[in-house]
């Protein structure tokens, strides 16, 4: 069985809404995405620093670590996809979506 991980930035639409946003993160869509099949767990975190100086303001503050563990990892990807079509997963306008949100799937090697 393949183990990978989804990895996404965002943040909210505005400032003004961070708070919504992350309500909504916390208690609406990470729930929404752990109930499809092959998402074993999700982990958030929010950029502190740029390591060694001050944030780029370039990069989204926000960070999604979902773990997944599925025989067909494109399954997975496409039932969120239907899902967030028919709304079983439900987005909100807190989130910024221009730019969509950097998403993408690592593997893990052996």
């Amino acid at each position: 069985m393949a183990k990978a991980v989804l990895v996404v930035q965002s943040e909210a639409s505005s400032p003004e809404r961070e708070d919504e946003y992350l309500d909504w993160y916390a208690n609406t869509h990470v729930p929404d995405l752990c109930n499809v099949p092959g998402i074993n767990s999700a982990r958030r975190f929010t950029l502190h620093s740029g390591g060694f100086g001050p944030a780029d303001e370039s990069v989204p503050k926000h960070l999604a670590i979902y773990e997944i563990e599925s025989d067909d990892l494109d399954a997975v990807m496409q039932e969120i996809i239907t899902r967030t079509g028919d709304g079983r997963i439900k987005m909100t306008d807190a989130i910024q979506l221009d730019p969509v949100p950097v998403t993408l799937l690592y593997v893990e090697r052996d």
